[in-house]
């Protein structure tokens, strides 16, 4: 991978964040499906993580 790439990882809660795409997915998260410069990632993110909330307190509420 080229120097300046990320990923976009996500949690169980369904929290975003990027991470460095040459190293291991940290341990609770999990590749979303996109990589890019780190720019790209928090473009992505911005799109898709309309609701910041973590999925268990949106269950909670009932959405």
């Amino acid at each position: 991978m080229r120097e300046g790439q990320y990923r976009v990882v996500v949690n169980d809660e369904e929290q975003y964040s990027i991470w460095f795409a040459d190293r291991p997915v940290p341990d609770g998260w999990r590749e979303a499906g996109f990589a890019g410069d780190k720019q790209q990632c928090l473009d992505h993110i911005e799109r898709v993580w309309t609701d910041m909330r973590p999925r268990s307190l949106r269950e909670a509420m009932g959405r």
